[in-house]
């Protein structure tokens, strides 16, 4: 009878309810489109809870500050995905571009990430570009140009950008447009100059003078896409202000994504995601495509007539990075985790070669605890260092070798960027600082040392003797330019960021001439294969000038795409 009544369906059990989603511990990425660029968000997972979200780059106007942190809060609250909820009055753009940078993050991980669904088989275009940074997406934009060819994209991450995300400063280029509307006397010689000493006349002169020549045009193509490149600083080593970026000085990375992005939105562009090359096809006679990994595992292979490596630099594998630098061997690193170097294995096959890659370069002004960049523009708008005594210590508009020497000479390898109010209204992209409650802030000189451990007097009297320097237009101590010297740093609230070197920028590569072609270590070119950014070596030589690093992935990612499209065809 039991049994009866089971089988008539007395004893029949429910159906186990859905397992909910977990998230899991890490740290995830996520990218959304704001009103002035990509949003870029790192959201923090411990015990399966959202314990911290920050963004690390975008270039919102200061008043959409309260759309970002309210969106932070949100999550935060719910610890789910946000859905439509009300955007903050009058950032509705922000507010939406925090919410899918946000959302990304979140699906990430919870495992539900879109990238990587579609499981691609083997196949065949005209051009294929491996990486979408901004050298990658530049190369595509500019390859499609030239019309009727099929370009693919392949990019090994979840998110289009990679270390272009993060850039902040500008783009360098001299006889601008802008220049000129700002009264700024630059050219291309002086450009030149500029960036030899800046790399210690270590670079390869043809190159350079391909990149100052072709500097200015490529700020005008770009200007045509919809870039605002009307604002122009000052960076170190250069003589005069030829960093182009967004008005207000707004972060370069996140602006130019943002166009770079729309601009691939064209028939003949097709950009894959969690696509990983993992070699190239072909021989020393030439390249005729790429092996592939697809999210899942699987590989296929993809055949084309050219190929453009735009996959950036390695410095974010330190295994690499000390295998060529011993002395880096404990610093921390401003790269994206893709940073890994996966090109330089690849070229053996197809007989390319490297150039100086021991030249490494570290950035005098990563945040101490966090290690975010704090971009040399917050210098060249005037701020000054000091040290634990409260004393300058270095001119602070040098080039970046000299300024993180002089830092890793104080006591703990640290220094303070102080500034005042008039820097940070200058500079739209400080306020990113403080959106990350990077700096400390005091209505006076007084508090502001008692906040960060430091002698009163020493401090007030070094930002009195500044302001004398700054007043006169000569530095008695150590040679600033009156140029250099912004503001007299007296208008409170003042503040300060605890600094310390960090590994930054790889200025060796892939050897390439001004055609970026890559070369055997003959100097001949392996025929159909080319590479821009800063996967290439040789046009910064030892040292990189700050805004040269956008200028080689834009001018020659431009340069990559219209000569492999001309291959192509």
């Amino acid at each position: 009878m039991i049994m009866l009544l089971c089988i008539l369906g007395a004893c029949t059990r429910e159906a186990p309810s859905p397992v909910e989603p977990v998230l899991l511990d890490g740290i995830w990425t996520g990218t959304g489109e704001g009103r002035s660029g990509t949003i870029l968000v790192k959201l923090t997972v411990l015990g399966h809870r959202i314990t911290d979200i920050v963004v690390v780059s975008q270039s919102e106007s200061v008043f959409a500050q309260d759309a970002i942190n309210e969106m932070i809060s949100r999550a935060l609250e719910k610890q789910a995905l946000l859905g439509d909820v009300d955007a903050v009055s009058g950032a509705t753009l922000t507010s939406n571009g925090m919410i899918a940078a946000i959302n990304m993050a979140i699906r990430a991980a919870l495992g539900q990430s879109d990238s990587g669904k579609v499981v691609y088989q083997d196949g065949s275009c005209d051009i294929v570009v491996i990486g979408a940074g901004g050298a990658g997406l530049t190369a595509a934009v500019s390859a499609a140009s030239a019309g009727d060819l099929r370009i693919i994209v392949l990019e090994k991450q979840g998110l289009l950008g990679g270390n272009t995300n993060y850039s902040t400063g500008g783009i360098n280029a001299a006889g601008t447009q802008a220049q000129q509307d700002l009264g700024i006397q630059d050219s291309p010689e002086l450009f030149y100059e500029d960036t030899m000493e800046g790399g210690k006349q270590k670079n390869i002169p043809a190159l350079v003078r391909s990149l100052v020549d072709h500097a200015a045009a490529t700020v005008s193509w770009l200007s045509s896409l919809g870039a605002d490149l009307t604002d122009v600083g000052l960076m170190g080593g250069s003589s005069v202000k030829r960093t182009h970026r967004p008005k207000g000085g707004t972060a370069i990375g996140p602006h130019l994504m943002k166009v770079l992005k729309e601009a691939s939105s064209r028939p003949g562009i097709e950009i894959r995601t969690s696509n990983k090359v993992i070699g190239l096809l072909g021989n020393a006679g030439g390249v005729t495509g790429v092996k592939v990994e697809n999210a899942d595992g699987s590989v296929y292979r993809l055949q084309a007539k050219a190929v453009v490596i735009a996959t950036g630099g390695f410095g974010a594998n330190l295994e690499m990075v000390t295998s060529y630098q011993p002395s880096l061997s404990g610093f921390a690193s401003l790269n994206h985790p893709g940073a890994t170097g996966d090109a330089f294995s690849w070229l053996a096959d197809v007989g390319g070669s490297t150039i100086q890659m021991e030249y490494i370069q570290i950035h005098p002004t990563a945040e101490a605890e966090n290690h975010i960049l704090i971009t040399e523009a917050v210098r060249g708008n005037g701020a000054i260092l000091v040290n634990s005594a409260g004393k300058r210590f270095v001119n602070e508009m040098d080039t970046r070798d000299v300024v993180s020497a002089a830092i890793l000479e104080q006591e703990k390898g640290e220094a303070y960027l102080v500034f005042d109010q008039s820097v940070r209204s200058s500079l739209s992209s400080i306020e990113t600082y403080a959106n990350q409650h990077l700096m400390k802030e005091d209505k006076d000189l007084a508090g502001l040392a008692a906040r960060i451990g430091i002698p009163s007097a020493a401090l007030s009297e070094t930002m009195a003797r500044y302001a004398a320097f700054q007043k006169s237009g000569t530095d008695e101590d150590f040679g600033r330019s009156s140029t250099q010297m912004t503001s007299p740093l007296q208008t409170p609230p003042f503040y300060a960021i605890r600094v310390k070197p960090a590994i930054h920028h790889t200025m060796g590569g892939i050897r390439v001439d001004a055609d970026m072609h890559v070369l055997r270590s003959d100097d001949t070119p392996v025929p159909g294969l080319f590479a821009a950014g800063e996967v290439t070596g040789g046009v910064h030589g030892a040292n990189r000038l700050g805004g040269n690093g956008v200028a080689d992935i834009v001018v020659n990612g431009k340069i990559a795409g219209q000569n492999a499209a001309e291959y192509a065809k």
